[in-house]
């Protein structure tokens, strides 16, 4: 930008000129997620959006925020950051589709040590690809160089996205009813939660990251953790445009399966999930082996293989599977019922 440069500010610690250059390095990321709808370009005050409501009754506006929390440790100590952006993405818009809402914009806001152009660059090129996998456009956000209060070399980094649905239409678990049937999607690994509990488990600041690990199938820890949190707006929306009666849908993050699907079920039923239907990979395992954890403990921290998990007649279970395998999800499976058992979760055979 002409003119603009402050020595006095630069010297404190501030550097307006990278942030000038990451704005132009992280464009052609961006202009990725352009979809009908967007009034603006990034560097204005706002991000604009003109949502197409035909069709619509009584359009109502769906929003969700997060970030990834602790697993940003694992991108800085590989010096990675091109998918955790995917992750944050992830976590904001799978809140909102478990409401049946399509997101529309995504915004990201990025707090940083020192601002270094091709690395933000990189952190939203991942928040771009996150937008491209879910059909929403990143319209706007947030660097913010904070010297003298973050570690040069840390980052943290927040979402927020808004969506839209039609009010005769949300999902909110309350005609979820005793004798559906749940449905697993897989899980592309650990996903953004429990990372406190990982890194303490491996002790990462000391662990090797990169050499590869016949109880991971011969991957790296690092490549395994790192792993971007799957999107799943694309098969709820296929069950969605398929006819399937989506009674409701639970994200499992943080909490795990214990916390997460009860806040689908109305008061009075509970689950019954049966654990050798989750197609469970090898990282769970080796997480409660290296850490001593119960069983309990587990699936009260993690996904443990299921990113999230649906609910729907029984009559129409077989071809939700169907629907989700031709978007993509051919390791759905049917992992549980819902039942009359005064709330919370069981498991057979735990």
């Amino acid at each position: 930008m002409e003119n603009s440069h402050s020595a006095a500010y630069a010297a404190a610690g501030v550097d307006i000129e990278a942030g000038y250059k990451g704005v132009e390095l992280m464009k052609q990321h961006v202009a990725r997620t352009r979809i009908p709808g967007v009034v603006s370009g990034i560097g204005g005050f706002g991000g604009l959006f003109a949502p197409d409501l035909a069709g619509m009754k009584e359009p109502v506006l769906v929003s969700g925020t997060d970030g990834v929390g602790t697993k940003l440790r694992l991108a800085q100590l590989l010096d990675r950051h091109d998918t955790i952006g995917i992750d944050c993405v992830a976590m904001c818009v799978n809140d909102i589709v478990c409401c049946g809402a399509k997101p529309l914009f995504f915004l990201d806001y990025i707090a940083i040590g020192k601002n270094e152009p091709e690395k933000v660059a990189a952190i939203v090129s991942g928040v771009a690809e996150g937008c491209v996998r879910s059909g929403c456009a990143l319209i706007g956000g947030e660097t913010a160089e904070h010297p003298g209060v973050m570690d040069p070399d840390d980052y943290d980094i927040a979402g927020f996205a808004v969506g839209i649905v039609d009010r005769e239409k949300i999902i909110d678990g309350g005609k979820v009813s005793e004798g559906d049937v749940l449905i697993g999607l897989a899980s592309s690994g650990v996903h953004s939660n429990g990372f406190s509990l990982v890194r303490k488990v491996f002790d990462i600041e000391h662990a090797d990251l990169t050499a590869p690990m016949d109880e991971l199938d011969g991957k790296s820890l690092g490549e395994v953790l790192l792993a971007p949190t799957r999107i799943y707006v694309k098969p709820v929306q296929a069950l969605l445009e398929g006819g399937v009666d989506l009674h409701g849908a639970s994200h499992i993050t943080g909490g795990g399966v214990f916390e997460n699907i009860p806040r689908m079920l109305p008061e009075g039923l509970g689950v019954k999930i049966l654990p050798n239907a989750i197609p469970r990979q090898p990282i769970f395992d080796l997480i409660q082996k290296r850490g001593n954890i119960s069983d309990h403990d587990m699936y009260n921290t993690f996904n443990m293989g299921l990113g999230m998990v649906l609910a729907v007649p029984l009559e129409q279970g077989d071809r939700a599977l169907e629907l989700l395998a031709a978007a993509g999800e051919q390791d759905a499976a049917c992992v549980g019922i819902v039942t009359r058992s005064g709330g919370g979760v069981s498991f057979d055979g735990l």
